[in-house]
């Protein structure tokens, strides 16, 4: 099962549009996972409309279009691992602890909200995922977004892309 996870779109504030490289891999992807901060409706209507299977959060920056539509914590099994989605973490520091004590269920957390890619494990195994931001880098030198694959329970290859500068 392939995945493609992003966060953080904040569409037309950020940018105009998604990047093609990043609209290029929809097709490709089993489940297609957002983390939050949409901020227009249209996002989520082109990604419904492109995706096999999405799986979305509000962020903060979301109103209540998207809040009505979104719940604030999504759960999903995926290839046999459960997943969760979220937008916000609080501060980097403890973050995994906080996070194995809030979702003891699962094996993949995937959050947003920093624009800043993550990849580490809690000690209770915990997986957490931050795919960065496609459009708004912030202080990372790049904007990108995250593929993973998962085949018979197991999380396999999970690759952080870069897009290039616009």
């Amino acid at each position: 099962m392939r995945l493609l996870i992003m966060s953080d779109t904040h569409l037309p504030k950020r940018a105009r549009e998604l990047p093609a490289p990043l609209l290029a891999e929809i097709p490709d992807a089993d489940v297609v996972l957002h983390a939050g901060d949409w901020v227009d409706t249209d996002t989520l209507d082109l990604l419904e409309s492109r995706s096999r299977r999405l799986v979305g959060v509000y962020g903060n920056n979301d109103g209540p279009g998207l809040r009505a539509r979104l719940p604030e914590v999504a759960y999903a099994e995926l290839g046999g691992l459960r997943f969760g989605v979220v937008h916000e973490t609080g501060a980097a520091q403890g973050r995994e602890g906080r996070c194995a004590a809030r979702f003891p269920d699962l094996d993949v957390l995937v959050f947003g909200h920093s624009h800043i890619p993550w990849d580490t494990t809690a000690a209770t195994g915990l997986r957490l995922l931050n795919p960065g931001s496609p459009t708004d880098r912030r202080r990372q030198p790049y904007r990108t977004y995250m593929t993973v694959t998962v085949t018979d329970g197991r999380l396999g290859d999970v690759a952080l892309h870069r897009l290039p500068p616009r």
